[in-house]
Protein backbone atom coordinates (compact mmCIF):
# COMPACT_ATOMS: atom_id res chain seq x y z
CA UNK A 1 0.00 0.00 0.00
CA UNK A 2 1.08 3.40 -0.79
CA UNK A 3 1.12 6.13 1.90
CA UNK A 4 -0.78 8.49 0.10
CA UNK A 5 -2.46 9.10 -3.69
CA UNK A 6 -2.23 12.27 -5.58
CA UNK A 7 -5.31 12.58 -7.81
CA UNK A 8 -4.87 15.12 -10.90
CA UNK A 9 -7.66 15.94 -13.23
CA UNK A 10 -6.77 16.91 -16.45
CA UNK A 11 -8.45 18.27 -19.07
CA UNK A 12 -6.23 20.17 -21.89
CA UNK A 13 -4.23 20.88 -19.14
CA UNK A 14 -0.81 20.60 -21.57
CA UNK A 15 0.51 24.14 -20.25
CA UNK A 16 0.60 23.68 -16.86
CA UNK A 17 0.29 19.93 -15.44
CA UNK A 18 3.95 19.61 -15.64
CA UNK A 19 4.16 22.15 -12.64
CA UNK A 20 1.80 20.72 -10.76
CA UNK A 21 3.33 16.87 -11.16
CA UNK A 22 6.54 18.25 -10.50
CA UNK A 23 5.52 19.35 -7.14
CA UNK A 24 3.75 16.29 -6.27
CA UNK A 25 7.22 14.29 -7.04
CA UNK A 26 9.08 16.73 -4.92
CA UNK A 27 6.91 15.64 -1.81
CA UNK A 28 8.67 12.42 -1.35
CA UNK A 29 11.56 15.13 0.38
CA UNK A 30 14.74 12.36 1.24
CA UNK A 31 12.32 9.30 2.08
CA UNK A 32 11.91 9.39 -1.90
CA UNK A 33 8.71 8.93 -3.79
CA UNK A 34 8.14 5.12 -3.15
CA UNK A 35 5.79 5.66 -1.31
CA UNK A 36 3.52 8.21 -3.14
CA UNK A 37 0.56 7.52 -5.91
CA UNK A 38 0.17 9.96 -8.48
CA UNK A 39 -2.81 9.23 -10.99
CA UNK A 40 -2.72 11.81 -13.75
CA UNK A 41 -6.85 11.24 -14.85
CA UNK A 42 -6.94 12.39 -18.79
CA UNK A 43 -10.69 13.76 -18.81
CA UNK A 44 -11.07 13.23 -22.74
CA UNK A 45 -8.61 16.16 -23.49
CA UNK A 46 -8.71 16.81 -27.41
CA UNK A 47 -7.64 20.26 -27.98
CA UNK A 48 -4.03 18.99 -26.78
CA UNK A 49 -1.22 17.11 -26.05
CA UNK A 50 -2.42 16.29 -22.13
CA UNK A 51 -3.04 12.53 -22.90
CA UNK A 52 0.76 12.24 -24.49
CA UNK A 53 2.31 14.29 -21.37
CA UNK A 54 0.15 11.91 -18.87
CA UNK A 55 1.92 8.97 -20.43
CA UNK A 56 5.22 10.77 -20.64
CA UNK A 57 5.16 11.39 -16.84
CA UNK A 58 4.01 7.41 -16.23
CA UNK A 59 7.15 6.38 -18.64
CA UNK A 60 9.44 8.35 -16.63
CA UNK A 61 7.92 7.41 -13.10
CA UNK A 62 6.83 3.44 -13.09
CA UNK A 63 5.39 2.85 -10.04
CA UNK A 64 5.14 6.07 -8.92
CA UNK A 65 2.99 7.69 -11.55
CA UNK A 66 -0.13 6.60 -13.13
CA UNK A 67 -1.79 8.03 -16.11
CA UNK A 68 -5.67 6.99 -16.96
CA UNK A 69 -7.42 7.73 -20.12
CA UNK A 70 -10.86 8.48 -19.93
CA UNK A 71 -14.20 9.95 -22.00
CA UNK A 72 -14.94 13.13 -21.09
CA UNK A 73 -16.81 13.31 -17.61
CA UNK A 74 -16.09 16.35 -16.00
CA UNK A 75 -14.18 17.61 -13.20
CA UNK A 76 -16.31 15.30 -10.69
CA UNK A 77 -15.74 11.90 -12.78
CA UNK A 78 -12.62 12.36 -13.10
CA UNK A 79 -12.00 12.35 -8.89
CA UNK A 80 -14.39 9.76 -9.25
CA UNK A 81 -11.76 7.81 -11.32
CA UNK A 82 -8.30 8.79 -9.33
CA UNK A 83 -10.91 7.04 -5.91
CA UNK A 84 -10.96 4.10 -8.18
CA UNK A 85 -7.69 3.99 -9.00
CA UNK A 86 -5.83 5.10 -5.90
CA UNK A 87 -3.83 2.21 -3.80
CA UNK A 88 -2.72 5.05 -1.12
CA UNK A 89 -3.78 4.89 3.19
CA UNK A 90 -4.55 9.18 2.05
CA UNK A 91 -6.28 10.77 -1.09
CA UNK A 92 -5.50 14.00 -2.38
CA UNK A 93 -6.84 16.15 -5.15
CA UNK A 94 -4.41 18.58 -6.69
CA UNK A 95 -5.80 20.56 -9.83
CA UNK A 96 -3.75 20.53 -12.76
CA UNK A 97 -3.15 24.37 -12.74
CA UNK A 98 -2.39 24.33 -9.02
CA UNK A 99 0.05 22.86 -6.89
CA UNK A 100 2.11 22.02 -3.34
CA UNK A 101 4.05 23.57 -1.72
CA UNK A 102 7.41 21.50 -0.98
CA UNK A 103 8.80 22.92 2.31
CA UNK A 104 4.59 22.66 3.89
CA UNK A 105 4.56 18.91 2.72
CA UNK A 106 7.43 17.99 4.66
CA UNK A 107 5.55 18.29 7.31
CA UNK A 108 2.39 16.65 6.05
CA UNK A 109 3.79 13.99 4.93
CA UNK A 110 6.25 13.55 7.95
CA UNK A 111 2.14 12.92 9.68
CA UNK A 112 0.70 10.62 7.12
CA UNK A 113 3.62 8.57 6.89
CA UNK A 114 2.98 8.27 10.69
CA UNK A 115 -0.24 6.96 9.82
CA UNK A 116 1.03 4.06 8.01
CA UNK A 117 0.52 0.42 10.04
CA UNK A 118 -1.96 2.15 12.98
CA UNK A 119 -4.90 0.19 13.44
CA UNK A 120 -7.49 3.46 13.10
CA UNK A 121 -5.22 5.79 11.15
CA UNK A 122 -6.48 9.98 11.64
CA UNK A 123 -9.70 10.17 8.90
CA UNK A 124 -9.14 13.79 8.16
CA UNK A 125 -5.84 15.55 7.57
CA UNK A 126 -6.26 19.51 6.98
CA UNK A 127 -3.74 22.25 6.24
CA UNK A 128 -3.86 25.75 5.04
CA UNK A 129 -4.20 26.86 1.28
CA UNK A 130 -3.09 30.10 -0.78
CA UNK A 131 -4.98 32.36 -3.47
CA UNK A 132 -2.16 32.64 -5.74
CA UNK A 133 -3.44 35.41 -8.06
CA UNK A 134 -0.28 35.19 -10.54
CA UNK A 135 -1.93 37.74 -12.81
CA UNK A 136 -1.63 40.21 -9.99
CA UNK A 137 1.22 38.70 -7.73
CA UNK A 138 -0.51 39.10 -4.83
CA UNK A 139 -1.17 36.19 -2.11
CA UNK A 140 -3.73 35.64 0.70
CA UNK A 141 -3.65 32.57 2.70
CA UNK A 142 -6.16 30.92 4.43
CA UNK A 143 -5.45 29.43 7.31
CA UNK A 144 -7.28 27.81 10.47
CA UNK A 145 -5.13 28.61 13.49
CA UNK A 146 -8.06 29.74 15.46
CA UNK A 147 -9.93 26.79 14.85
CA UNK A 148 -8.26 23.92 15.00
CA UNK A 149 -6.12 22.89 17.70
CA UNK A 150 -2.83 22.16 16.90
CA UNK A 151 -0.35 19.37 17.69
CA UNK A 152 -2.32 16.76 18.31
CA UNK A 153 -5.74 14.54 16.65
CA UNK A 154 -8.35 15.79 18.04
CA UNK A 155 -12.64 15.39 16.97
CA UNK A 156 -15.28 17.71 16.15
CA UNK A 157 -16.08 18.67 19.81
CA UNK A 158 -12.60 19.98 19.62
CA UNK A 159 -13.67 22.68 16.92
CA UNK A 160 -13.53 25.68 17.68
CA UNK A 161 -15.34 29.07 15.67
CA UNK A 162 -15.00 29.28 12.08
CA UNK A 163 -14.86 32.72 10.90
CA UNK A 164 -17.09 33.99 7.89
CA UNK A 165 -14.17 33.44 5.41
CA UNK A 166 -12.87 30.54 6.96
CA UNK A 167 -14.47 27.13 5.29
CA UNK A 168 -12.77 23.91 4.43
CA UNK A 169 -11.95 23.31 0.73
CA UNK A 170 -10.81 20.62 -1.98
CA UNK A 171 -7.73 22.46 -1.58
CA UNK A 172 -7.45 22.13 2.43
CA UNK A 173 -8.49 18.58 2.67
CA UNK A 174 -6.60 14.68 3.12
CA UNK A 175 -9.27 12.07 3.55
CA UNK A 176 -8.38 8.53 4.79
CA UNK A 177 -9.13 6.82 1.25
CA UNK A 178 -10.93 4.35 2.52
CA UNK A 179 -13.38 6.55 4.51
CA UNK A 180 -14.33 8.21 1.17
CA UNK A 181 -14.92 4.46 -0.18
CA UNK A 182 -16.67 2.83 2.78
CA UNK A 183 -19.33 6.22 2.68
CA UNK A 184 -19.57 5.71 -1.31
CA UNK A 185 -18.34 8.76 -2.24
CA UNK A 186 -19.69 9.82 -5.77
CA UNK A 187 -19.11 12.98 -7.71
CA UNK A 188 -22.33 13.79 -10.62
CA UNK A 189 -20.25 14.02 -13.98
CA UNK A 190 -21.00 16.93 -16.25
CA UNK A 191 -20.95 19.12 -12.81
CA UNK A 192 -18.67 22.22 -11.66
CA UNK A 193 -18.52 22.81 -8.16
CA UNK A 194 -18.32 19.47 -7.20
CA UNK A 195 -15.21 20.40 -4.86
CA UNK A 196 -18.62 21.35 -2.45
CA UNK A 197 -19.55 18.07 -2.59
CA UNK A 198 -16.38 16.50 -1.81
CA UNK A 199 -15.53 18.96 1.05
CA UNK A 200 -19.36 18.77 2.68
CA UNK A 201 -20.65 15.05 2.29
CA UNK A 202 -18.50 13.10 3.49
CA UNK A 203 -17.50 15.01 7.04
CA UNK A 204 -20.32 13.30 9.27
CA UNK A 205 -18.13 10.45 8.86
CA UNK A 206 -15.07 12.22 9.86
CA UNK A 207 -14.55 11.27 13.48
CA UNK A 208 -10.51 11.81 13.90
CA UNK A 209 -8.71 14.73 12.24
CA UNK A 210 -5.30 16.23 12.42
CA UNK A 211 -4.58 19.89 11.37
CA UNK A 212 -0.81 21.02 10.20
CA UNK A 213 0.08 25.36 10.00
CA UNK A 214 1.29 24.93 7.30
CA UNK A 215 0.70 26.48 3.99
CA UNK A 216 0.03 23.19 1.55
CA UNK A 217 -2.08 24.39 -1.37
CA UNK A 218 -0.93 26.84 -3.61
CA UNK A 219 -4.76 27.40 -5.83
CA UNK A 220 -3.75 29.62 -9.16
CA UNK A 221 -6.80 31.71 -9.33
CA UNK A 222 -7.54 34.68 -12.34
CA UNK A 223 -7.71 32.54 -15.72
CA UNK A 224 -10.98 33.80 -17.58
CA UNK A 225 -12.27 30.44 -18.22
CA UNK A 226 -11.88 29.50 -14.64
CA UNK A 227 -15.25 28.16 -13.05
CA UNK A 228 -15.17 30.68 -10.34
CA UNK A 229 -14.65 33.46 -12.87
CA UNK A 230 -17.70 35.75 -12.22
CA UNK A 231 -19.25 35.29 -16.00
CA UNK A 232 -18.33 31.43 -16.25
CA UNK A 233 -20.68 31.16 -12.89
CA UNK A 234 -23.23 32.95 -14.37
CA UNK A 235 -23.37 30.97 -17.20
CA UNK A 236 -22.87 27.63 -15.20
CA UNK A 237 -25.43 28.53 -12.47
CA UNK A 238 -27.48 25.75 -13.31
CA UNK A 239 -24.62 23.45 -12.26
CA UNK A 240 -24.19 25.60 -9.00
CA UNK A 241 -27.93 24.56 -8.50
CA UNK A 242 -27.61 21.28 -8.67
CA UNK A 243 -24.52 20.52 -6.49
CA UNK A 244 -26.52 22.66 -3.55
CA UNK A 245 -29.71 20.23 -4.22
CA UNK A 246 -27.26 17.55 -3.90
CA UNK A 247 -26.01 18.91 -0.41
CA UNK A 248 -28.86 19.59 0.83
CA UNK A 249 -30.29 16.21 0.21
CA UNK A 250 -27.29 14.15 1.16
CA UNK A 251 -27.24 15.17 5.03
CA UNK A 252 -30.52 16.23 6.45
CA UNK A 253 -29.28 18.10 9.69
CA UNK A 254 -29.63 18.02 12.16
CA UNK A 255 -30.78 14.30 12.64
CA UNK A 256 -27.76 12.97 10.63
CA UNK A 257 -25.09 14.46 12.37
CA UNK A 258 -23.70 13.85 16.07
CA UNK A 259 -21.96 16.75 16.85
CA UNK A 260 -22.91 20.05 17.45
CA UNK A 261 -20.20 21.91 16.23
CA UNK A 262 -20.16 19.83 12.96
CA UNK A 263 -23.68 20.55 12.48
CA UNK A 264 -23.10 24.18 13.15
CA UNK A 265 -20.49 24.05 10.24
CA UNK A 266 -22.29 22.57 7.64
CA UNK A 267 -25.23 24.94 8.32
CA UNK A 268 -23.06 27.61 7.71
CA UNK A 269 -21.65 26.13 4.54
CA UNK A 270 -25.37 25.45 3.66
CA UNK A 271 -26.18 29.30 3.89
CA UNK A 272 -22.59 30.08 1.72
CA UNK A 273 -24.05 27.66 -1.05
CA UNK A 274 -27.11 29.51 -1.08
CA UNK A 275 -26.08 32.57 -0.75
CA UNK A 276 -24.03 32.23 -3.83
CA UNK A 277 -27.31 30.69 -5.65
CA UNK A 278 -29.34 33.67 -4.73
CA UNK A 279 -26.85 35.99 -5.91
CA UNK A 280 -26.14 34.83 -8.96
CA UNK A 281 -29.75 34.10 -10.05
CA UNK A 282 -30.09 38.10 -9.18
CA UNK A 283 -27.00 39.10 -11.39
CA UNK A 284 -28.41 37.53 -14.22
CA UNK A 285 -31.78 39.35 -13.41
CA UNK A 286 -34.49 37.64 -15.34
CA UNK A 287 -37.87 36.58 -14.89
CA UNK A 288 -36.29 33.18 -15.47
CA UNK A 289 -33.70 33.41 -13.08
CA UNK A 290 -36.25 34.81 -10.07
CA UNK A 291 -37.95 32.05 -10.32
CA UNK A 292 -34.81 29.65 -10.18
CA UNK A 293 -33.62 31.37 -6.98
CA UNK A 294 -37.51 31.06 -5.54
CA UNK A 295 -37.53 27.39 -6.30
CA UNK A 296 -34.17 26.59 -4.77
CA UNK A 297 -35.34 28.07 -1.42
CA UNK A 298 -38.66 26.23 -1.85
CA UNK A 299 -36.50 23.18 -2.38
CA UNK A 300 -35.02 23.65 0.74
CA UNK A 301 -37.57 24.48 2.50
CA UNK A 302 -39.76 21.19 1.18
CA UNK A 303 -36.54 18.85 2.06
CA UNK A 304 -34.98 20.28 5.28
CA UNK A 305 -37.53 22.30 6.94
CA UNK A 306 -35.20 22.92 9.84
CA UNK A 307 -32.55 24.61 7.91
CA UNK A 308 -34.94 26.34 6.21
CA UNK A 309 -35.29 28.41 8.79
CA UNK A 310 -31.94 28.67 10.21
CA UNK A 311 -30.16 29.10 6.86
CA UNK A 312 -33.17 32.14 5.71
CA UNK A 313 -32.58 34.63 8.91
CA UNK A 314 -28.50 34.00 8.50
CA UNK A 315 -26.77 37.23 7.93
CA UNK A 316 -25.28 35.60 4.48
CA UNK A 317 -29.20 35.28 3.10
CA UNK A 318 -31.04 38.17 4.59
CA UNK A 319 -29.61 40.74 2.67
CA UNK A 320 -29.08 38.67 -0.65
CA UNK A 321 -33.04 37.71 -0.87
CA UNK A 322 -34.82 41.49 0.02
CA UNK A 323 -37.38 41.80 -2.92
CA UNK A 324 -37.48 44.69 -5.23
CA UNK A 325 -34.48 46.08 -6.96
CA UNK A 326 -33.62 47.95 -3.92
CA UNK A 327 -33.16 44.76 -2.52
CA UNK A 328 -31.50 43.14 -5.74
CA UNK A 329 -29.05 45.92 -5.32
CA UNK A 330 -28.23 45.35 -1.48
CA UNK A 331 -27.65 41.86 -2.41
CA UNK A 332 -24.88 42.21 -5.13
CA UNK A 333 -23.12 45.37 -3.39
CA UNK A 334 -22.90 42.92 -0.28
CA UNK A 335 -21.28 39.95 -2.66
CA UNK A 336 -18.46 42.36 -4.15
CA UNK A 337 -17.42 44.13 -0.94
CA UNK A 338 -16.67 40.31 0.53
CA UNK A 339 -15.06 39.63 -2.93
CA UNK A 340 -12.70 42.48 -2.27
CA UNK A 341 -12.08 41.20 2.00
CA UNK A 342 -12.14 37.74 1.09
CA UNK A 343 -10.09 37.89 -2.34
CA UNK A 344 -12.30 35.26 -4.26
CA UNK A 345 -12.77 34.95 -7.77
Amino acid sequence: MKTISFAIPCYNSAEYMDKCIESILACGGAQGTDDIEIIIVDDGSAKDNTAEKADEWRARHPGVIKAVHQENGGHGQAVNTGLANATGLYFKVVDSDDWLDRRAMEDVMAYVRSQVGRQAPTDLVIANYVYEKVHENTRTVMHYRNVFPEGREFGWADVGHFNPSQYLLMHSVIYRTELLRGMGLQLPKHTFYVDNIFVYVPLPHVKTIYYLDVDMYRYFIGREDQSVNESVMMSRIDQQLRVTRIMIDAVQLPSGVAEKRLERYMENYLSMMMCICSIFLRMINTDEAEDEREAIWAYLKQHNPDVYRHVRRSVLNMGTNIPTKAGRAIGITGYHVAQKIFKFN
